[in-house]
């Protein structure tokens, strides 16, 4: 009984692994999609698209499945249209979030995100009740490997990039909301293609988030994350290692 027992648990976080990903192929896919609509199906001339097929490709999003997302972003292949959409709240420990969605219902959205606040520890605001402490700003990412830091640091502010944070996983640059695309080519010329480049929120300030309100507060980010609109949760919370690990 112990050996089935163990294959049922092996096979059933196979499922929870193999649905978690499957999400996250239909969030990339429906990027890249809105990514079409909104320029050309060309990479070379649609920025947005390029960073799109970057991070799909980053996440080893089969090639036939970016084929068909880009061919439903086409004129005539789709007449759905997805808009983007922000939501704002406070979350568990008086923590702010941001909730970037790309939805073809906006009523069915705001009333899934509000549930999952609510049910959670948290509150949804109004659009500005949180944003105001958070920077928009451009970011790069590349893997720590295609150079040092002082290497990326170098080349990032060469061309043009404000700012960069190093560690061993991820070199993170970060731009002016402007500057994003001159300076993603930039990089890319001298050490390829990112691991993603976008537009994205910097929190100013961040709050501590104890071993309790933690707890809650990923459960929150987890339920958000599963909701098939939502395309990034972004807050200003700073959860410890110690109580990271301690939360398992």
């Amino acid at each position: 009984m112990a050996g089935h027992s163990q294959f049922k648990n092996i096979m059933h976080r196979k499922g929870a692994q193999d649905a978690k990903r499957a999400k996250k192929f239909n969030k990339l896919a429906r990027e890249i999609t809105v990514a079409v609509k909104s320029g050309m199906p060309d990479p070379a001339a649609n920025p947005r698209l390029r960073a799109a097929i970057v991070a799909a490709r980053a996440e080893n999003m089969p090639k036939d499945r970016i084929d068909r997302a880009i061919k439903q972003g086409t004129p005539g292949a789709d007449d759905t249209n997805y808009e983007e959409v922000r939501y704002e709240g406070y979350g568990p420990g008086g923590v702010a979030l941001i909730v970037e969605a790309l939805t073809d219902n906006r009523n069915r959205t705001a009333s899934e995100v509000r549930t999952a606040f609510s049910k959670n520890g948290g509150t949804l605001g109004e659009t500005n009740s949180v944003s105001f402490m958070f920077n928009r700003i451009g970011q790069v990412v590349y893997p720590a490997e295609v150079a040092d830091a002082d290497g990326m640091l170098e080349a990032a502010i060469e061309a043009g990039a404000e700012d960069v944070q190093s560690d061993e996983v991820n070199h993170i640059v970060i731009t002016a909301v402007d500057d994003l695309g001159s300076v993603r080519d930039a990089l890319e010329e001298r050490f390829g293609a990112p691991s993603s480049a976008k537009l994205t929120w910097q929190a100013q300030t961040l709050i501590p988030v104890g071993e309790d309100a933690a707890q809650t507060l990923l459960k929150l980010i987890d339920v958000l994350d599963d909701n098939d609109d939502v395309q990034e949760v972004i807050g200003n919370f700073d959860i410890s290692a110690d109580v990271l690990e301690k939360l398992g």
